[in-house]
């Protein structure tokens, strides 16, 4: 495969990098990770052992991917982005023991095709984002957020919905339960706190 990776860089040799795909400076890219065509890996950035990346997917720098995560293709990671892996995180177990690998069960963040995580956002394992969401610059998720939602605060709550362009949804005022993209015209009904794409 044909990826390019700087020199200071570090992507494990049991990796698998797709086509096209940079990685920048003092990148770590660990054991068994997998990542799609296209993606860009920014200066600093982590990516956990047995990380799954689709194509087209850029993360910033010094994003941290943590163990088991699944990112869609499409996704965008922001600047000092992390998402977790340990939900009861302890560096001893209860007999002050240091803990090693063994002696706690990774979570994982899923997060869907084309959604984005603003800067210094945190995603608390386990969760999912939900496709074409979008969280806002420091949020902090703690729970599910569903498809196009536009999440801010900490912990994140939904306070809008999204389109693909990533602009924030109008509700018509002629018809109530249906958005409309104004970038693209797109609509979009909701119904029971979900929104659906027309067809």
């Amino acid at each position: 495969m044909s990826f390019r990776s700087q020199p200071t860089a570090q992507v494990d040799e049991t990796a698998t990098v797709g086509d096209g795909t940079t990685v920048w400076d003092l990148a770590q890219i660990r054991e068994d990770a997998r990542l799609g065509t296209g993606c860009i890996v920014g200066r600093g950035a982590y990516v956990g052992p047995g990380v799954l990346i689709g194509d087209n997917v850029k993360l910033q720098n010094y994003a941290l991917v943590y163990e088991p995560a699944v990112l869609g293709d499409g996704v965008f990671v922001g600047p000092a982005a992390v998402l977790t892996n340990d939900y009861f995180p302890r560096s001893v177990d209860p007999q002050g023991k240091l803990k090693r690998g063994d002696d706690w069960e990774a979570v994982a963040v899923l997060v869907d095709e084309g959604a984005s995580l603003g800067a210094r956002s945190v995603c608390v394992a386990p969760v999912r984002v939900g496709r074409w969401a979008l969280v806002a610059a420091g949020a902090v998720v703690t729970r599910d957020v569903p498809d196009f939602a536009l999440v801010a605060g900490v912990p994140a709550r939904r306070i809008g919905w999204v389109g693909r362009a990533g602009v924030r949804l109008i509700e018509r005022a002629d018809e109530p339960g249906v958005w409309e993209c104004p970038g693209t015209g797109e609509l979009f009904d909701e119904k029971d706190g979900e929104l659906m794409e027309r067809a």
